[in-house]
């Protein structure tokens, strides 16, 4: 399965944003993009297209996609009545390893990504390993009785602590390691500091 393999820190940097818990501290330490130049003056007002495509890559890297699969989400969402900004988004928060992080049962996208590649759950009683696939309402995702004894999940409120708030389109039991999809996402779930026109905009040039 194709993955992006860069460094989560540098990508962070080179979109000023902390795409990762563990990018907020080198953010704080080194706010220049990475590289030979990262430190030379940058221009003061970038162009309407540097800052659509800083965008796009942006919100492509947090949520783990690769270029061809954002693309094709985009041209989706573009296909279906309503505002494709906001349909982009709600198809991203809706993937199974975006709501396995969301639950709490990670402590990051890319770790939630790995624990769904593994096998450890069950999505409606079947073992799934996918973790673009999207969910609906009436969803229920499951940790798979054989990943019970996972050291893991053992010490998953050390690993994960469980989250201050879940978003209201999960049930979450966390003592059975349990997720019920009860609605969908709004746009305030999604993540803050993201402007989706910007994305719309970049594919409609």
């Amino acid at each position: 399965m194709a993955k992006d393999t860069q460094s989560i820190v540098k990508m962070s940097r080179r979109e000023g944003y902390a795409l990762h818990p563990k990018a907020h501290k080198a953010l704080v330490k080194r706010t220049t993009i990475p590289g030979n130049h990262g430190g030379r003056n940058q221009r003061n007002k970038p162009s309407q297209y540097s800052l659509q495509l800083r965008e796009k890559q942006k919100v492509k890297r947090l949520y783990g996609l690769l270029e061809r699969q954002f693309s094709k989400l985009m041209s989706e969402a573009d296909r279906k009545e309503g505002q494709s900004g906001e349909l982009l988004l709600q198809y991203l928060e809706r993937r199974l390893d975006n709501a396995v992080y969301r639950a709490g049962y990670a402590s990051s996208r890319r770790a939630a990504r790995q624990l769904v590649t593994h096998g450890h759950f069950m999505l409606n009683g079947r073992r799934v390993d996918v973790p673009s696939i999207r969910l609906k309402p009436g969803d229920e995702i499951v940790l798979r009785d054989h990943s019970k004894n996972n050291e893991y999940f053992k010490k998953l409120d050390d690993v994960s602590p469980a989250p201050t708030e879940t978003p209201s389109w999960i049930k979450v039991n966390r003592k059975k390691i349990e997720i019920t999809v009860t609605g969908l996402p709004t746009r305030d779930e999604a993540e803050p500091e993201i402007n989706e026109q910007l994305i719309v905009e970049y594919y409609s040039r």
